[in-house]
């Protein structure tokens, strides 16, 4: 039986505070879905484990060189991400903005890296002068942003000229016209638009021993069913919903 919607969003709101507690190992710092095409990138050891949502971050943000570059990431959550980022490809700066208060504790307490931060802030008040970033990075958060037109108009805002928007995120079948609109009317140029959902499902597959062991060991049995969902664990709704097209997960790079 499937988990209604509206609990599993409750659920969201409550899980970055629930792995505070009891991620003791700090074994979930990636929350997103994952990515695997043809090419597997090398890794260090201890990236390893975390292969398919690294390689997601890796295939969005490899458009071009950020090396020395300042770096704006909106939904940076538990920080993996960020820190691969950081200490991969050597920008300038590079700034986690998360909602989530206790999110944006443990990555400033977890992550020791140079020119790497987070801060607290909405996504619909970026908390940041104009023209700041030369790149603005969103991966699996806009889903859940109630304004995306408002949005897009803080990226804008917060970007250099010709500065880069990287997007990642998915979408019901039925609405992925209007982001499209709503992405052509942002007043950034469209570089680059891909469906990728064939290669996250496939993460999603190659994954699935992985998030099904974490899930077992860092909750209660009562708390399973929905994190299989939020996990788009095979089987779950969510992952039935990619698999036949309800689902649409879609990468765009966009520039001001």
């Amino acid at each position: 039986m499937d988990i209604p919607k509206v609990i599993v969003d409750q659920f969201m709101k409550f899980w970055y505070g629930y792995l505070n507690c009891r991620d003791k190992k700090l074994e979930i710092t990636f929350l997103n879905y994952g990515f695997a095409n043809h090419d597997k990138i090398d890794l260090d050891e201890k990236d390893e484990f975390n292969r398919y949502p690294i390689q997601l971050y890796n295939y969005i943000t490899s458009f071009r060189n950020i090396e020395g570059l300042d770096i704006l990431e909106i939904g940076s959550g538990r920080g993996g991400g960020a820190g691969y980022i950081t200490r991969t490809f050597k920008p300038k700066s590079y700034i986690g903005l998360d909602l989530d208060e206790n999110s944006v504790e443990f990555c400033n307490e977890y992550y020791n890296q140079k020119d790497l931060s987070f801060s607290h802030g909405d996504a619909l008040n970026i908390p940041f002068e104009n023209n700041k970033f030369d790149v603005v990075v969103n991966i699996e958060s806009s889903h859940r942003y109630t304004n995306m037109n408002k949005f897009l108009k803080e990226v804008h805002r917060v970007l250099k000229n010709k500065g880069v928007f990287l997007f990642a995120d998915f979408r019901d079948d039925y609405l992925v016209d209007r982001l499209h609109s709503q992405f052509q009317n942002s007043n950034m140029e469209i570089i680059k638009r891909e469906n990728i959902t064939r290669w996250v499902i496939k993460a999603l597959e190659l994954d699935h021993v992985r998030k099904k062991m974490l899930i077992k060991r860092t909750l209660p049995v009562i708390f399973r069913t929905i994190a299989k969902d939020f996990t788009a664990l095979k089987g779950s709704r969510t992952y039935r919903w990619f698999d036949k097209g309800r689902l649409e997960y879609l990468y765009y790079i966009m520039q001001k």
